[in-house]
């Protein structure tokens, strides 16, 4: 198996673990968000990025002093930002509901996640086959997203939801903008966060380990805005105390559990660009994302959350999935031609 063989199958795995991470959350159902996403938080970007960062990065701290300064401080920003997004994610579904919102923040975070390192650092591929090809590719993306989107619209409509936020629509598309302009910080970072995975491999480390020396100051800077975030949410709504509800132990454990899962997939993902070649992050971060909306839609089919929809909502769905599945062979094919 080639490295670039090797690293879509990684992908592959990478979103279906990321699609499946909200999963454990249909079980915590005395908990509020909050304390569910507080104990997420914790565990997925307070414990484990250090973890296995000094697992798999000797001499971590020459690494860093062998960084240039300025590209640390740079991935720290990008992950600060990307924790600022999560708070307007919840405020954009407040205002939008689920469907409409997922769509607009996904798009964005696509788009801006894969055309930026694109244009800014690969400017002489874009007119080639290949970089052609990836436009295309990120084009269906957006597509395939938008028509999930129309079809979760359908679902909440035959359901009787709607969001609750007292919010504009547009105040809610300014949020989304923003969730998803930081929602693609992730990927921004860890392009721009280069030279610190080089430094880690001058050190020592495997080429595949060596993003683990971005992920780490990238994690921990995005777990400050989601801890004030959610302790916020917990004075404000007076769930704080439900952290000692009779029978919630074991809640514990299931936010660990999606920690497991998004921080690995995160991991993954990382390992995956660094086996696609110098256009990793470009071609990666769509199918990521394509791959992350096909496993959501999945497991929303199969814990029945389109029953009693009807058959339309489902079947727009399921034309939106077709798109993402087409953008996945596109990119597939560009990636080869690079």
């Amino acid at each position: 198996m080639g490295p670039a063989a090797f690293g879509f199958l990684l992908l592959l795995l990478a979103g279906a673990m990321n699609g499946s991470f909200t999963l454990p959350m249909k079980f915590t159902r005395q908990w509020a968000w909050e304390n569910t996403w507080l104990a997420w938080t914790i565990f997925a970007l307070g414990v484990f990025p250090p973890v296995l960062t000094l697992a798999t990065v000797p001499s971590l701290g020459h690494v860093y002093a062998l960084a240039p300064s300025e590209d640390i401080v740079t991935v720290a920003a990008c992950g600060a930002g990307w924790g600022i997004s999560q708070v307007f994610f919840g405020l954009a579904v407040d205002s939008l509901g689920i469907a409409l919102a997922f769509s607009v923040i996904l798009g964005t975070s696509t788009a801006l996640g894969s055309l930026l390192p694109l244009f800014r650092q690969h400017s002489e591929k874009v007119l080639t086959s290949g970089g052609m090809g990836i436009l295309a590719g990120v084009f269906l993306v957006l597509v395939g997203v938008g028509v999930c989107a129309v079809a979760g619209r359908k679902r909440e409509a035959a359901l009787g939801q709607a969001p609750g936020g007292k919010s504009s629509a547009a105040l809610g598309l300014v949020f989304c903008i923003i969730s998803g302009l930081g929602s693609a910080l992730v990927n921004i970072g860890l392009t721009y966060g280069k030279p610190l995975a080089d430094a880690a491999v001058r050190i020592g480390a495997s080429p595949m380990w060596a993003p683990n020396a971005v992920w780490l100051p990238l994690m921990c800077a995005g777990g400050v805005p989601n801890l004030i975030y959610c302790i916020y949410l917990m004075r404000k709504n007076g769930t704080g105390s439900r952290f000692g509800a009779s029978g919630t132990g074991l809640y514990w454990l299931l936010a660990a559990l999606m920690a497991f899962f998004w921080f690995g997939s995160t991991v993954l993902y990382g390992v995956s660009t660094v086996e696609l070649g110098t256009l990793g992050p470009v071609l990666a971060w769509p199918l990521f994302m394509s791959l992350i909306v096909i496993t959501a839609s999945v497991w929303g089919v199969a814990t029945g959350e389109w029953r009693n929809s009807g058959k339309q909502p489902l079947r727009v769905m399921s034309a939106g999935v077709a798109v993402l599945v087409l953008a996945i062979c596109v990119l597939s094919v560009a990636g080869r031609m690079l």
